[in-house]
């Protein structure tokens, strides 16, 4: 009954790459125990080979507290994007439409608080990582606390995507998908494929390529209304509606190969091509009615995105002990993109219309270099030191037409921009096991980042130099009275750096006010190149207890104090690019600093963990819940609600994953419920955003037909099962310059989600 009521009392907790379905590894050590009880009773326990780490031992023999999340987990649901995988992990939070992803959140945290690499490397600017196929996936590791190694970039956390290894058991593994959004059809397609050739065993080298494509179609609804109520006199001064629809379509084509040549006995030599390609058009209408200037809006749009990466490593072992890494890695990445803007406008006369035209081209190019030591001492300390060189150089050319002619307005600023920016990085750290017991890291890094920009027009050449040091510290205690339990404690100092668009934007005008006066929520946008980092000090307590045959029960506290915090505020300005009247402008600044604080829960089991009696056929099914809660606090912002940007309370996952058999075939089934509770915002003292409850249910059912290799695995998953309608409401209150009235504009966004269902197949061979 103990063991009954721990599975009770921890039911909303989480676990990461802990107690995995049956087909999943466990740990080494918990073999003799699941013999042992099978003996007693009629359990089924999970007993399996691995020639490498498991998840498991990946993150209980980690001394920064990590999370783990490998193939199976990452296959379950036959996700597309990585953003679905990641929103069902504790504290981990997705953008945008829900079933439709967007971008990664840690405990609620956003827009560079998260820091996401591919492969140890920071993402190019510009690549949407939420939207990369976890079938190019090997794992996922995620940090909650920085490492020295990894980077301080990273006040929430670091997500680390390991793009795939050689495949195991096979040469070949090929996936095809087919699916419905809202009746728009959709098809994905991944094929990964073991390479080997050299030497006299022809595996001189080893390694495997895999690709990735997509075509898709997605229906969006255009649902937003805007008034404005002057308060003072209680006239309402604006009441506009527009509705109607857009629809998108993509290609997506994505590769990497991973490629080891072992040159000798002490020289291996790394080789991992990557390379993205996208193509997007869409078409958008909208009617609107009411106080609105124009009357309807017809809009095009396409887009081109191409990525490609190359990093070479190199890795000598001069002695069992000691290893010395080099890496260079050179990356390009451009963008292109055009839209166009078709207006009917309302004039006394009848209706006029006006054009706006919008082109714009992204080109950056990256260069890395890297070295890392590494040195075991026979007293079990563990020292790697290193140091990083980044360098990209990016130009951008925005064109704007209005009705066949060059913008008066941003002709001015010109259309090219160029900006070089160049990060150094130096760090050492030690881990220390100087018992069974307790395990010690410290750690310290030295980042400077240098951002320039040669600018055209009257835009200023700006310069921004950021410089922090990062002390880092990580203890890992396992009670000798609680062999399977663990207790980890971090104190760290992390950082955000501006991003480049921050520092340096062209002003961006609306396109609903073009000229003239504007309202706060149709507001201009604009660059601020004085920005400094965000600093913030950081403590994280974790406790672990590990379950006999590898499921887990945790909880975890974080706290962060922020100093700088960047944010973007609203202000009315005389602008160079408006001579007719001041412009409510948003341009990111530093305010004085903010509080954020959480707590995250996680339960991962098989029935028969907790509850010694469970019927035979339920024993391995598998109970997964987790958590969160966060709680944040903006000073020079007047509560309540008070919050940092987007952050909501917490959420909540609840799952069931089980394989049964029926009509003489084995199947796997589950499902995932998904809750993100309303989010209420008071962004600055006059503006403040409201967007209501999100919550998702996904299920899928997985067969197989003909034999274990040659047969084929089928999946069928429904995701939003249950479609909710999201909306966002964003106020404002200002004081009119004009009339000194107080002025209140409300806007409304509704945005209509739809379900989702596909069906795969998988083949090995």
């Amino acid at each position: 009954m103990g063991r009954v009521f721990i599975g009770l009392a921890a039911l909303c907790i989480c676990s990461h790459g802990a107690a995995q379905a049956p087909s999943s590894p466990a740990p080494a050590a918990a073999a003799p125990a699941a013999a042992a009880s099978a003996a007693v009773g009629n359990r089924l326990e999970r007993v399996e080979v691995s020639s490498g780490p498991s998840a498991n031992s990946r993150r209980r023999n980690s001394t920064a507290s990590k999370i783990v999340i490998e193939r199976e987990e990452l296959d379950r649901y036959g996700d597309t994007v990585l953003g679905d995988v990641l929103r069902r992990l504790p504290g981990v939070t997705i953008g945008g439409r829900p079933g439709r992803g967007g971008d990664i959140r840690m405990r609620g945290l956003g827009a560079g608080f998260t820091q996401i690499l591919v492969d140890g490397e920071r993402a190019p600017a510009g690549f949407a990582v939420e939207d990369l196929p976890p079938d190019q996936i090997e794992r996922i590791e995620i940090y909650r606390a920085p490492t020295a190694e990894t980077g301080a970039r990273a006040i929430a956390g670091t997500i680390n995507i390991i793009l795939r290894e050689p495949l195991q058991k096979s040469n070949h593994e090929l996936r095809l998908t087919l699916g419905r959004d809202r009746g728009e059809p959709q098809a994905d397609f991944s094929w990964t494929r073991n390479l080997q050739w050299g030497g006299p065993s022809g595996t001189a080298v080893v390694g495997a390529f895999s690709t990735n494509g997509g075509l898709h179609r997605r229906f969006n609804n255009i649902d937003t209304r805007t008034q404005v109520l002057d308060t003072t006199t209680g006239q309402t001064l604006d009441d506009t509606t527009q509705q109607g629809a857009s629809l998108g379509r993509s290609a997506t084509l994505n590769g990497n190969a991973r490629l080891r040549w072992r040159a000798s006995d002490t020289l291996t030599v790394h080789l991992a091509p990557f390379f993205a390609l996208s193509h997007s058009d869409g078409r958008s209408q909208n009617t609107a009615t009411g106080f609105t200037r124009f009357r309807d809006v017809q809009g095009e749009s396409s887009g081109h995105m191409h990525n490609r990466r190359l990093n070479v490593s190199a890795s000598f072992r001069p002695s069992a002990a000691e290893t010395w890494d080099f890496k260079v890695g050179r990356g390009a990445f451009q963008s292109t993109s055009h839209s166009q803007r078709l207006e009917r406008l309302k004039d006394v006369g009848g209706d006029t219309q006006r054009q706006q035209d919008d082109h714009s081209v992204t080109d950056d190019q990256q260069t890395s270099l890297g070295a890392k030591w590494s040195l075991k001492t026979a007293r079990n300390h563990q020292w790697v030191s290193g140091l990083e060189h980044e360098q990209s150089q990016r130009t951008q050319l925005r064109r704007t037409l209005i009705d066949g002619q060059e913008s008066p307005a941003l002709q001015k600023f010109g259309d090219t921009l160029g900006s070089r920016t160049q990060r150094l990085a130096g760090y050492t750290q030690d881990e220390w096991s100087p018992s069974p017991q307790w395990s010690v890291y410290a750690g310290l890094r030295y980042e400077r980042i240098e951002t320039q920009s040669d600018a055209a027009g009257l835009l200023p050449d700006t310069r921004n130099v950021s410089q922090v040091t990062s002390p880092l510290l990580h203890l890992l205690w396992k009670p000798q009275a609680w062999p399977k339990d663990q207790v980890r404690l971090s104190l760290t100092r992390s950082y955000r750096s501006p991003s480049l668009n921050d520092l340096i934007a062209r002003p961006t005008i609306n396109t609903t006010y073009p000229t003239g006066p504007n309202l706060p929520t149709f507001a201009d946008r604009a660059g601020n190149p004085d920005l400094k980092p965000e600093l913030a000090t950081g403590v994280d307590l974790s406790l672990e207890h590990w379950l006999p045959t590898g499921g887990i029960v945790s909880g975890s506290a974080f706290v962060r104090h922020i100093q700088s915090l960047i944010r973007s505020r609203i202000d009315l300005e005389t602008v160079p690019w408006d001579d007719t009247a001041p412009r409510w402008v948003s341009r990111p600044r530093n305010l004085q600093g903010a509080r954020t604080m959480g707590v995250e829960f996680e339960f991962k089991a098989r029935l028969d963990e907790v509850w010694d009696d469970a019927p035979r056929e339920w024993q391995a099914l598998l109970l997964r819940a987790n958590l969160a809660a966060f709680s944040s606090q903006v000073q020079g912002v007047p509560g309540p609600n008070n919050r940092l940007d987007q952050q909501p309370r917490g959420s909540l996952n609840l799952g069931l994953d089980h394989r049964w058999k029926a009509w003489g075939q084995n199947f796997g089934s589950g499902f995932n419920l998904n809750l993100v509770p309303a989010t209420h915002v008071q962004q600055t003292d006059t503006l403040r955003r409201d967007e209501t409850a999100r919550r998702q249910w996904d299920a899928y059912l997985a067969w197989a037909s003909g034999v274990v290799r040659d047969g084929i695995n089928w999946r069928l998953s429904l995701a939003n099962l249950r479609p909710r309608d999201a909306l966002v409401t964003t106020e404002a209150r200002y004081l009119d310059p004009t009339t000194g009235h107080a002025l209140l504009t409300d806007t409304r966004t509704r945005n209509t989600t739809f379900r989702v269902v596909s069906l795969r197949a998988d083949l090995r061979f």
